[in-house]
């Protein structure tokens, strides 16, 4: 009798303790999505991914959140039958989901599983999803098991993306016997990254070559012939605007885009990297800026980085088809073994071929895309660089920031201009298509 008298008085305590628990509605704000996106940001700040690579973290995150908030809504269509190789996910018909909620955990599932420094992750994951499960258990619990079921999915779709079959593929091998093939560059003298991200499985693109430039100038060392003309450019501007000093504009312009993250500084017998942005990077920095001047809410937030990052990944796998094909030699090399051998560029010389200007390329596609989402003559102040101690900058269009980006790499020393000016062609076709042939919105 004992025992079934406290059976019975457990029982209620269970039950008034069930009654008192709250259950307030889970909310999902766009600060939470700018903060997983930062601190992806972050992190491969921290792991050093390289450029391409970097585009390809922050895509697939991104989808599996838009395809999430798609669901039942009709303000947004599926990308799945529009993405090459991308099936409907699973749906739910579980009243209890709050697909806020399973967005962002999809998102941190995969971002989780694209990044090294996972622990920081895991801190951010579980900051959330304890104050998610303290407000509404039964709602986070169910919102939770569904995102990691679209996370799953999404994987197994990446999975087929041929990157890690890439892992296991040769090193560029240099010519070294060919005067106008890339060589690496001081200081470190990497050997060139990612020479098979043009194996990478496209999104939208029908190839990796759809939009092939024109071949760059005939390599040519002769007085009058345009290769040694545009070598010489290179040359002579950066003679010119280094005898203006420190407060140059085109100084200033340069290092606010230089978005290398393979920076190397030797100092004696020391050599150390200093971290910085990609370009992508670069780019989704100036989609969470326009989405906050926007007002967007959570799901127009997702979709503007969704489609922004679909543009940057296509970029890279566009340019990189085309770097280790024409496999140009920089201007770096160039000048000091036939013009001053002391000459430096303003910006160090990242580690692959010149060919077309990548930062180019990949600030063509992000600012066709971002025109169609927010428009023309949208401005904005760029402070994306602050955090590397670089001012902020005012643009009045995505378009003009794209153009003074690409610019930037004449003026960093780091490009000829047909690279620069081909590759801004290169970057606005793939991101104009990615706005033609896909429709995220009805």
């Amino acid at each position: 009798m004992k025992l079934n008298k406290a059976c019975v008085i457990l029982a209620g305590c269970a039950i008034l303790q069930s009654c008192n628990t709250k259950k307030e509605p889970i909310e999902v704000t766009p600060l939470n999505y700018f903060d997983a996106v930062d601190l992806v940001t972050e992190i491969m700040i921290h792991d050093v991914f390289s450029p391409p690579v970097a585009s390809r973290v922050y895509v697939y995150p991104n989808i599996a959140a838009f395809e999430i908030i798609a669901q039942n809504n009709e303000a947004y269509t599926s990308l799945s039958e529009q993405l090459n190789g991308l099936t409907p996910i699973p749906k739910t018909e579980n009243p209890s989901v709050n697909l806020k909620v399973s967005a962002l955990v999809a998102h941190l599932e995969l971002s989780k599983a694209l990044i090294f420094s996972e622990d920081k992750m895991i801190h951010l994951r579980d900051s959330l999803y304890g104050v998610w499960s303290d407000k509404n258990e039964a709602e986070f619990k169910a919102s939770e098991a569904y995102g990691l079921k679209v996370a799953d999915h999404i994987k197994n779709w990446m999975d087929s993306d041929n990157y890690n079959q890439t892992r296991t593929m040769h090193k560029f091998n240099v010519d070294t016997d060919d005067p106008s093939r890339w060589q690496p560059t001081p200081p470190a003298y990497m050997d060139g990254i990612e020479p098979h991200w043009n194996k990478i499985r496209t999104m939208v693109l029908d190839s990796a070559s759809q939009f092939k430039p024109i071949p760059p100038p005939q390599f040519s060392l002769e007085e009058g012939s345009q290769f040694h003309k545009e070598l010489m450019e290179v040359y002579t501007v950066s003679q010119d605007i280094t005898k203006k000093g420190d407060d140059c504009e085109e100084i200033e312009i340069a290092q606010f885009w230089d978005c290398n993250p393979f920076v190397s500084v030797t100092r004696g017998h020391l050599m150390f990297a200093t971290k910085k942005i990609s370009p992508g990077a670069h780019w989704i920095g100036i989609t969470k800026i326009a989405s906050k001047n926007k007002n967007f809410d959570f799901n127009e937030t997702v979709y503007a980085f969704t489609k922004t990052s679909i543009g940057i990944f296509e970029a890279f796998i566009s340019c990189w088809d085309e770097k280790y094909r024409s496999n140009l030699i920089r201007p770096e090399t160039l000048i000091n073994q036939h013009l001053d051998e002391k000459w430096k560029p303003i910006l160090q010389t990242p580690p692959f071929p010149e060919y077309t200007s990548g930062h180019s390329v990949v600030s063509g596609s992000a600012s066709a895309i971002l025109t169609s989402i927010f428009g023309d003559n949208f401005r904005f102040i760029d402070d994306t660089e602050v955090q590397f101690g670089l001012p902020k900058r005012t643009f009045t269009s995505f378009n003009a920031a794209a153009e003074e980006a690409a610019i930037s790499r004449l003026y960093g020393g780091i490009h000829y201009k047909a690279a620069i000016e081909e590759g801004f062609k290169q970057g606005k076709n793939v991101g104009e298509l990615v706005v033609e042939k896909i429709k995220m919105k009805p």
